[in-house]
């Protein structure tokens, strides 16, 4: 237990830039309080003596603003930070090299005994106000973004983001190069997000525009052939694309938005 408290403390000067010693770690970090309490009452939990280990986590709940209920199985060098409003639930498992972020929830979506609660793996990252429910498994390397609302398993090495939770892909040289910074100074990604991150729904919405841009240039094509060999012309003016994504201001989309316009004339 006095092993891998002293790994939890270390972990936070992995993780928090802010850190700048052991005795400021130990005074003033909700996080790392929630933690060694959560250490404690799991030890008793595991001796028998569960009303000692209920009421003493929650003083700790009181006194932190974070609650971990004792039988939760929590893995080394897990790292809150911030830590106000988090709860994990009695059968959550998480493993080494964690990070939650505030106002996160490892909860259950029934009320029937027996396994309720998130798993996850190791080197995991919930963002802030994240939700993962039920007993699902959110495999190792995961990032799940600031509110995302998870129900369902993710595999290894995938962002979460979005409500209900919607798996992004980027690109695997950038994965594998994050992944690498990450095996350097351990799941340090604020909130679980970054900037290169796509919106899936808006992500989809450029793949029907790219879908839709080559059926209008067969169209056409088409058009001309028949033409060719004396038929109808049966061009029409299509609707303009402004309003076809979810942020038309961004440079980025109008350049989208641009592409497509100038292979419909």
């Amino acid at each position: 237990m006095f092993k891998r408290i002293k790994s939890d403390v270390k972990s936070v000067f992995d993780r928090d830039p802010a850190a700048r010693s052991t005795f400021e770690v130990l005074t003033t970090y909700p996080g790392v309080h929630a933690i060694l309490f959560y250490r404690l009452t799991h030890w008793l939990w595991g001796k028998g003596l569960k009303w000692l280990a209920r009421f003493i986590s929650g003083f700790a709940r009181w006194f932190t603003g974070i609650e971990i209920h004792p039988a939760a199985k929590i893995g080394d060098r897990f790292f809150i930070d911030h830590g106000m409003g988090i709860v994990i639930g009695e059968t959550a498992e998480i493993g080494d090299d964690c990070t939650l972020y505030h106002g996160v929830t490892l909860g259950g979506i029934s009320s029937s005994e027996g396994k309720r609660h998130p798993t996850l793996g190791n080197r995991v990252v919930v963002g802030a106000g994240a939700k993962v429910l039920g007993p699902i498994l959110i495999n190792d390397d995961v990032r799940i973004g600031s509110n995302a609302v998870v129900l369902k398993s993710v595999p290894a090495d995938r962002t979460v983001v979005g409500i209900p939770g919607r798996i992004v892909d980027p690109d695997r040289d950038v994965k594998k190069s994050r992944r690498e910074k990450m095996a350097e100074k351990i799941g340090f990604d604020a909130y679980g997000v970054s900037q290169d991150v796509q919106d899936p729904i808006e992500k989809a919405i450029f793949s029907l525009l790219d879908h839709v841009q080559s059926q209008d240039e067969q169209l056409e094509k088409l058009n001309q052939a028949v033409k060719q060999l004396g038929g109808t012309d049966s061009h029409v003016d299509l609707p303009s694309l402004q309003g076809a994504v979810l942020e038309p201001d961004n440079p980025e989309n109008q350049a989208h938005i641009k592409k497509a316009v100038d292979a419909k004339d």
